[in-house]
C-alpha cells in the first residue's frame, strides 16, 4: 500500500509540474493580450498625432507660401517707390 502511495505522489508530480507550466503560460498569453491592446491603442494614438502634425506641417507649408509671396510683392512695391521718388527728385 505504501508502494502505491508513493508510485501516484510520483506519477502526479509531472501532472503538477505540467499545471504549474500551464498557469504560467495562460499568465503570460493574459500579459501578452494586454501588451498588445495597449500597444493598439497606442498606435491609434500616434498615427492620429501623425495625421494633426501632417496637417499643421500642410498649413505652415501654405502661410510659408503666402508669406514669400508677400515678401516679394513688398520688393516689387519697394522698387516701384523708389523708381516713383526718383522720378519726383528728378522734377
Amino acid at each position: 500500500m505504501a508502494k502505491q502511495a508513493v508510485a501516484r505522489m510520483v506519477d502526479l508530480e509531472p501532472i503538477d509540474r505540467l499545471e504549474e507550466k500551464i498557469g504560467l503560460l495562460v499568465g503570460m498569453i493574459t500579459q501578452l493580450r494586454a501588451e498588445k491592446a495597449q500597444a493598439l491603442d497606442s498606435n491609434a494614438r500616434l498615427t492620429a498625432e501623425i495625421e494633426r502634425l501632417r496637417s499643421q506641417l500642410s498649413d505652415a507649408e501654405q502661410v510659408n507660401s503666402e508669406l514669400v509671396a508677400l515678401r516679394e510683392e513688398r520688393d516689387v512695391i519697394r522698387t516701384r517707390v523708389s523708381e516713383m521718388l526718383q522720378q519726383l527728385e528728378a522734377i
